[in-house]
């Protein structure tokens, strides 16, 4: 396949935000294309979940376009729930790996604290499938249930999944566009109210806003995509083989490895989609970075901290850099391409790397994303 580099990012502030989605990626647009030091592009992608629901807009992609002064070039919405961001990053790699374009902006955002919680909720819950939306199952309800079967099968505690709250937040404490900034201790996680038991507050991402972008190019830079993989699965949850494992994810982390020629031991670390804390674990046992039912005791043990063996999450996560639906896939991205940059600043892994993978659900679980970059220089 044609090399393709990627050029330059751009993320916003996330948090509640008072501008509008639309504000938000053509923010993160311009900062995108400033920091690849252009100004025309042949193609945009965007990637947004629900933003009629949220705040009333559509037609978005060509709204965005319009708003970036790109009119004519061609304007694209991608959706996937909550993997959009990762795959308007797909289709902007598959446009432009085609040679029919040189520059395409991929821009992913979402705009969720215009609704009230129980709104973004009923938003959020509209990806379960109806038979088993109708007995009441939520996102978080559903998350609950895959933990306490993989707390059955693996001898998790809970807490045992707080460290990963734990570190998250620690990553993000000097994250300047992250959602929280805030250290929160093991203690702090345990005695927090339950949301859905066994998970409890810091178990689960914050509603946000915000918006991320990416400049891809053929023309050389230090970052390059080495793989990715697309995966999907059944929507309802009472169809699949598995609870405590994510089919989705396996099927695009098998594809990702094979274009990219290596495998997991490679990799030098990770942004895996935490929405909930388990699904970090769950994440970093389906890319094969450990064992299945072993992942809580690598967060346990400090392996997964930003100074440790095998660093998840650096940026902070869902958890505390913020999840607006939209956005996220595109944001882990961005942070990969920060850090094998030795861009990150305060939060910078501090050693050499030349692999970075990146793992967004959409849904719950269905249409899974596997991204590697690799640090040419």
């Amino acid at each position: 396949m044609q090399e393709i580099y990627l050029g330059g990012v751009g993320m916003t502030k996330f948090g509640k935000r008072s501008e509008s989605v639309v504000d938000l990626m053509v923010e993160a647009g311009r900062n995108a294309m400033e920091d690849a030091g252009v100004e025309k592009v042949d193609a945009v992608y965007v990637g947004v979940m629900s933003p009629e629901k949220f705040s009333g807009e559509s037609n978005i992609a060509s709204v965005i376009t319009d708003r970036l002064g790109l009119v004519p070039v061609p304007a694209t919405r991608i959706e996937t729930a909550s993997s959009s961001g990762a795959a308007a990053f797909d289709e902007a790699i598959y446009a432009s790996a085609s040679g029919y374009f040189d520059k395409v902006l991929a821009i992913a955002g979402e705009k969720m604290t215009g609704v009230s919680t129980v709104r973004a909720s009923k938003i959020l819950s509209e990806v379960i499938p109806p038979q088993e939306r109708k007995y009441g199952s939520t996102m978080p309800a559903l998350a609950a249930l895959v933990t306490r079967r993989y707390m059955h099968e693996y001898g998790m505690e809970e807490e045992d999944f707080a460290h990963v709250a734990v570190k998250n937040h620690y990553n993000a404490l000097h994250h300047p566009y992250a959602h929280f900034n805030k250290e929160v201790s093991l203690e702090d996680v345990i005695n927090s109210r339950y949301v859905s038991d066994p998970l409890k507050l810091y178990d689960c991402a914050p509603i946000s806003d915000g918006a991320a972008s990416i400049l891809l190019t053929r023309e050389k830079s230090q970052v390059m995509l080495k793989g990715l993989g697309h995966g999907s699965d059944y929507v309802a949850l009472s169809d699949r083989d598995s609870l405590t494992s994510f089919a989705s994810t396996r099927a695009a982390a098998e594809m990702a490895y094979k274009m990219a020629g290596i495998g997991p031991e490679d990799i030098s670390f990770a942004e895996l989609h935490d929405a909930f804390t388990p699904f970090e674990i769950i994440g970093s046992e389906d890319v094969g970075f450990f064992p299945r039912g072993r992942g809580w005791i690598a967060a346990a043990e400090g392996i997964t901290a930003r100074d440790g063996r095998f660093p998840i999450n650096p940026s902070g996560g869902l958890k505390a850099r913020g999840h607006p639906v939209g956005a996220s896939g595109l944001a882990q991205i961005v942070e990969a391409v920060w850090q094998l940059r030795g861009e990150a600043e305060d939060r910078q892994i501090p050693r050499d790397m030349r692999y970075a993978l990146t793992q967004s659900i959409g849904g719950f679980a269905t249409n899974n994303m596997v991204i590697i970059l690799e640090n040419t220089k």
